[in-house]
């Protein structure tokens, strides 16, 4: 069993790895044709179907997240979804001049995040959760 302080930046951790996704699928809500417009411009197949599953995912996933529910099962699909973004969208390898250094910046802070969602699979929420553990 964790200690004090451990238990709460476990929860403060937690809640900061999430409220990014959160903050971005209501994001995609209030600029949902500009984010559909971006997505066509990557050529992603499907919009109309694929934005409102990135939505569900970024929030459904974010908010269970932050709260400690069903942690196990949320990382490990935001950590899917986050890896299918960042080689789509920040493939700074490809980009113009211009974009690549904002890119690769863009592209190692979602290796980061992925790695904080890899710690929540395998140390789960922490104690102050929903789902404790």
């Amino acid at each position: 069993m964790m200690k004090a302080p451990a238990d709460l930046a476990a929860l403060i951790g937690r809640i900061l790895v999430a409220v990014t996704f959160v903050v971005s699928g209501y994001g995609k809500i209030a600029g949902y044709a500009a984010t559909a417009g971006v997505m066509a411009g990557k050529g992603l197949p499907l919009v109309d179907a694929l934005l409102p599953l990135t939505i569900l995912v970024e929030m459904g996933a974010g908010l269970a997240i932050v709260i400690g529910w069903k942690t196990r099962w949320a990382a490990p699909a935001l950590v899917a979804f986050t890896a299918v973004a960042t080689l789509v969208f920040h493939n700074f390898w490809s980009a113009a001049p211009d974009q690549a250094m904002m890119q690769q910046i863009s592209f190692m802070k979602n290796l980061s995040i992925i790695g904080g969602l890899l710690l929540l699979v395998a140390f789960g929420p922490g104690r102050y959760a929903v789902d404790r553990g």
